[in-house]
């Protein structure tokens, strides 16, 4: 057993013994006064008792699904009494105690649970999957393990601006076998960040029982290999868990530190009501009762004659009161009317009026005529964009491998560290997702922040934390995730199968995020302006093979390209060519070599959302469409756009829509093999066959 912290902890921290026998639970008030524990008492009770009448409405089909955190409320409750109120805290499914310790309305929370459009998440989420930054307590994600990193996203803002705070984060035991637990820790231990991790150990994940999940003996031993101390404890005992953490806190924020506190406890009912206890040997539960946390506290402020058994049912009767006529509240709430626009309209946050206003007048969509000032390269206009909103948003972070002295794999950010410190440009470790759910946890505190995936390729580690954290927060509800996530991406240089791939249509299916992909000098630094001014999730690809190979001019000066607008680059009347990215260069190379083609060019820059109303314009001006991109065939971007085009532009057709793209295979290696892999490689042929109708 880890030594425990100087701050203030209990002594008697252990309460099993070898195979999970129970020893007696101790209660020491310390200085806590009559009130304060009778305070204690009542956030303690009043989930207990919630959740007893929930289980009634859940049996009589009112609520439909309830994840009980009975005979757990003492590691919720005592948790977060112990943290300042101003300070995050990131639950799970078994957190009532968090909700209604920081005092959130109850009626509110039962329209929550019904689903109704006045609960805190207009009806769109289910149970605890649900936050308030008025209340600092993010919602989870059923993912379990990415909430973890939020926590260090949190602790990175208070380190940034000095502040004495710290936040918490809670894992169950099946939770900590997550890839998630561990890059969230390593990051908390190696950048020194005042994060409380909090295993709730009630010895099953699911049915599954701990001697299936992991083979340390406690898993407050994981401690010891983030460099991080650890504690382990009663978690039924409020006043240990109370004590304990305020200990932790004070520890966290005197050596700016993470630590780790596993809490052993118990649950009295299934994962989920529908899935039962049969998994669950009898005695488990007869040893466990006799520990049951609010029993247990009450007998003890009986016996120390804090309170009379009258006075427990006084408060009891009040509390069975107050819920019934919040649960009446809810219950007269009116019922739900779809708002078709409304849904839409929530997808995405808005932009401050301020940052509106400087957009609209900085917004440049066409390049600068050129002058006798030298163009400059792909690579610079995105190292100039990223300067300049530096020096603009002081509360703008730059995460990724080996961005800081190194200056990244390409270079893009080399000299930063000198310019900026590395407080704000930030090597990472080699843990994708977790930086992701920091950057997502410093949205949480109105940071943002851009993180350089080192390859687009790589992005696949950080996938969930980007599909179902930063894409769904806002509409869930009401966060925005101002993250920019950089994605050099693409082939055409030889590196083969997981250094070149073009996967920007995977997160086009995805409601809540937004997708550009510039082709342009200028556009590479509008666009990259543009994603950091929003305060929504943005994948800003940038295709490797541009960085030195073209050249243009743009203005000095910061300015926007707007997300969401394509860009005729050529007028031509013979057939309209829709690309994006390479596919841009593509053409006009082809168009050089076949001037008797008089090909009209349109560039989407954005791909999520798209700009209908332009390629609508495209259509028209030729009657004849190919789209072009190099990304694989089949689900590619084009799929979406010529699907649109056969729905609504099909009486300005002359032929067929047609798509040029790579082969559906993966990129080779060899350089002969990718260019008969790439999309260019059939250029030719597919505007012919078009060109023949």
């Amino acid at each position: 057993m880890l030594k425990p912290p100087p701050g203030g902890f209990f002594n008697c921290i252990s309460f099993y013994l070898g195979a999970r026998n129970l020893i007696h639970m101790n209660f020491f008030r310390k200085e806590l006064s009559n009130d304060e524990l009778i305070y204690i008492y009542r956030n303690l009770l009043l989930p207990r008792m919630i959740e007893e009448k929930m289980l009634v409405l859940l049996r009589q089909g009112r609520i439909s699904k309830w994840f009980s955190g009975i005979g757990q409320e003492a590691i919720a409750v005592g948790s977060t009494l112990a943290l300042q109120k101003n300070e995050w805290i990131m639950p799970l499914h078994r957190n009532l105690g968090v909700f209604t310790s920081r005092q959130m309305s109850l009626q509110k929370l039962f329209m929550q649970w019904q689903g109704n459009k006045d609960g805190y998440s207009k009806g769109r989420e289910r149970s605890f999957h649900f936050g308030s930054k008025a209340h600092h307590i993010c919602g989870m994600i059923s993912h379990l393990g990415p909430q973890l990193a939020l926590a260090d996203g949190v602790a990175l803002a208070h380190q940034l601006r000095k502040e004495q705070k710290v936040s918490l984060a809670y894992s169950g035991d099946g939770g900590t076998s997550e890839g998630d637990f561990h890059e969230a820790l390593n990051i908390a231990a190696v950048w020194d960040l005042p994060v409380i991790f909090l295993i709730e150990n009630n010895g099953y994940g699911l049915s599954t029982p701990v001697s299936e999940q992991y083979r340390c003996q406690n898993l407050v031993d994981k401690a010891r290999g983030y460099g991080m101390e650890g504690v382990r404890i009663n978690g039924n005992n409020v006043l240990e868990v109370y004590d304990t953490i305020k200990g932790v806190r004070e520890y966290c924020i005197r050596n700016r530190k993470p630590y780790l506190v596993e809490c052993m406890t118990f649950r009295m009912r299934g994962h989920e009501e529908a899935s039962g206890t049969k998994y669950v040997p009898q005695e488990l539960f007869k040893k466990w009762v006799q520990q049951d946390p609010v029993r247990s506290f009450e007998q003890y402020l009986l016996a120390e004659k804090v309170l009379t058994q009258t006075e427990i049912t006084n408060i009891r009767n009040g509390f069975k009161d107050y819920i019934e006529e919040e649960l009446q509240h809810a219950f007269d709430a009116q019922p739900m009317i779809p708002d078709t626009a409304e849904e839409l309209r929530d997808v995405y946050a808005k932009q401050s009026v301020i940052h509106s206003q400087w957009s609209l007048a900085n917004r440049v969509d066409e390049p600068e005529p050129v002058t006798d000032e030298p163009a400059k390269r792909f690579i610079d206009a995105i190292t100039e964009a990223l300067k300049q909103s530096m020096e603009k948003h002081t509360h703008l972070v730059l995460m990724g491998q080996d961005i800081a002295e190194y200056g990244g794999a390409f270079k893009i950010t080399e000299g930063f560290v000198e310019q900026f410190g590395k407080e704000r440009v930030r090597n990472t470790p080699l843990c994708e997702s977790a930086v992701i759910g920091t950057a997502l946890g410093l949205s949480l505190e109105a940071f943002k922040s851009v993180v350089e995936m080192q390859f687009a390729d790589f992005v696949t580690m950080g996938f969930n934390q980007i599909v179902n954290n930063l894409a769904k927060i806002y509409y869930r509800w009401g966060q925005p995730a101002d993250v920019v996530i950089r994605m050099p991406t693409g082939g055409g240089v030889g590196a083969g199968p997981f250094h070149s791939q073009s996967n920007e249509a995977w997160f086009t299916h995805v409601p809540g995020l937004k997708v550009v992909y510039p082709s342009s000098p200028h556009d590479a630094k509008g666009l990259l302006i543009a994603a950091i001014n929003d305060p929504n999730p943005v994948l800003y690809f940038e295709h490797k093979a541009l960085y030195r190979s073209i050249s243009g001019h743009f203005p000095g000066q910061p300015y926007e390209v707007e997300i969401g607008k394509a860009r005729v680059v050529q007028q031509g009347e013979d057939i309209t060519v829709i690309s994006y990215g390479m596919g841009v260069h593509w053409t006009l190379h082809y168009q050089q070599q076949h001037p008797e083609i008089s090909l009209h060019l349109l560039d989407l820059r954005t791909l999520l959302p798209l700009d209908y109303e332009a390629i609508r314009k495209a259509v028209k001006q030729t009657g004849k469409v190919l789209i072009l991109h190099e990304d694989t065939l089949t689900g590619g971007i084009g799929a979406e756009v010529a699907a649109w085009v056969g729905e609504h532009c099909y009486e300005l057709l002359d032929a067929p829509v047609m798509r040029c793209a790579s082969l559906d295979t993966p990129v080779p290696f060899n350089t002969e093999l990718e260019k008969n892999f790439m999309a260019e490689s059939r250029l030719d042929e597919c505007i012919k066959k078009l060109e023949a109708y």
